[in-house]
């Protein structure tokens, strides 16, 4: 998805870049941030931040120190370190925004704990690197056979190498704690690498892999949410929304974490409403709450021995008729509160050009050609189906198959019939 999310080019730059990976936004990339402070200078007297931001494979990011001092900007390629060994990661951002975001994450800046960069990537180490990275995704297929041969109920979802092609790092997904130390030594066997096994949560498999949503736009973990809160069930009830798995469910499994956005909102307007286990005290019957219209403030009532019939209330009327149960009185009926829904007319699209049709700019189907064959007698044959002489004129007849033959006039003998004489010209020799 992102350009240098992709192995770099021959001069160090990520590919597809056109400002050598140095546009100052880094907009190409998942969970990126902009660098507002990029064009501002520092007060005199004042150093930069020593403290960046690396980004490595699948918006996985890190704080590193920059003890060499060396002049960094976003899009550059470092050696960090690693352990054991050094990996290869790219410049996300620097300065000033750094300590906001390390503050952000917990991550004392002051604290010595903070990794360092050795130096600027050369061309060797982005050479090993592209070719670890070429390995990756033959890995994972291979990985997922030896996992399945030994019935192991994991999902290998990722693997990342280290820059220096070292270490591989196996990234997986499980409902239930998994025994995987045998695997381990199948994977050692098979790779000759060292093996790191990462649990991961279906909702961080998703972030890292990113994707499409329903909604036709990226996902929102592998672009901009960094914080999962746990989505219930009752999100979708207090939105009156149908608890249908296969429409609430994400990529990842789980429900969708856009089910909380509008959450606050619609909590704030039930505030208003009474509860949803209502039940009116009436003369005819109790009646129970059946739906409810947060944005149009209405609410619909049935008898309990009668569920077929709704009755459509306004939050003000249930309030008078709860006012009126309270006092120990009983209301006539519903039907004395009830209101009438205008159903609004739908506008229907004007055919205004003429152009609704949706094959429209499909081409004709071709005619089929008629696979009847005429049948001929000779050069000179007479065709004499459907018709009828009469005063020797030749007229059509397509009544019955009985009225073939040529009728004798009235009053006049019929006619001999002519033979058909055949000349062939013979070449005497």
């Amino acid at each position: 998805m992102a350009c240098t999310s992709c192995s770099t080019s021959d001069g160090g730059a990520p590919k597809g870049c056109k400002n050598n990976g140095t546009c100052g936004t880094d907009s190409c990339n998942k969970l990126t941030v902009f660098d507002w402070l990029s064009n501002m200078s520092l007060p005199n007297g004042d150093a930069p931040f020593d403290c960046v931001e690396v980004r490595f494979k699948n918006g996985r990011k890190e704080f590193y120190r920059n003890t060499e001092k060396l002049t960094l900007s976003m899009g550059d390629i470092v050696a960090t370190v690693a352990s054991p060994g050094h990996d290869i990661g790219i410049v996300t951002l620097t300065g000033e925004l750094v300590k906001i975001q390390m503050k952000k994450k917990g991550v004392n800046h002051l604290s010595n704990d903070v990794p360092k960069i050795y130096r600027k990537a050369s061309q060797k180490d982005i050479d090993i690197w592209s070719v670890a990275r070429d390995k990756e995704e033959q890995m994972k297929v291979r990985a997922r056979e030896l996992a399945i041969a030994q019935k192991l109920e994991m999902k290998i979802s990722d693997i990342e190498f280290q820059g220096d092609g070292s270490k591989a790092t196996f990234y997986y997904t499980a409902n239930d704690r998994i025994d995987f130390r045998a695997l381990i030594k199948d994977f050692a066997k098979e790779f000759s690498t060292r093996i790191e096994m990462k649990q991961v949560g279906f909702r961080q498999e998703a972030a890292r892999l990113g994707g499409i949503g329903s909604c036709g736009r990226e996902l929102c973990c592998s672009t901009w949410l960094t914080d999962f809160r746990s989505v219930n069930t009752s999100a979708a009830r207090y939105q009156q929304l149908s608890l249908n798995p296969q429409k609430l469910a994400g990529q990842c499994g789980k429900l969708k974490c856009c089910l909380n956005y509008e959450l606050d909102t619609y909590m704030d307007a039930l505030k208003d409403f009474p509860d949803f286990e209502t039940r009116l005290v009436t003369e005819k019957g109790d009646a129970i709450c059946q739906k409810q219209d947060i944005f149009k403030g209405l609410m619909w009532f049935a008898y309990t021995n009668n569920f077929a019939n709704w009755h459509v209330l306004k939050i003000d009327q249930v309030k008078e008729i709860l006012a009126e149960n309270k006092l120990k009185n009983k209301v006539s009926s519903l039907e004395d509160f009830a209101i009438e829904i205008v159903v609004e007319v739908e506008k229907n699209f004007n055919n205004a050009m003429g152009q609704e049709s949706l094959t429209r700019f499909d081409q004709p189907k071709a005619k089929k050609k008629s696979t009847k064959k005429r049948k001929t007698v000779g050069e000179n044959a007479i065709v004499a189906n459907n018709t009828k002489t009469v005063n020797n004129k030749i007229t059509s007849n397509n009544k019955s198959p009985q009225n073939n033959r040529p009728a004798p006039a009235e009053n006049k003998p019929a006619e001999p019939r002519k033979p058909i004489i055949i000349t062939k010209n013979v070449d005497k020799k």
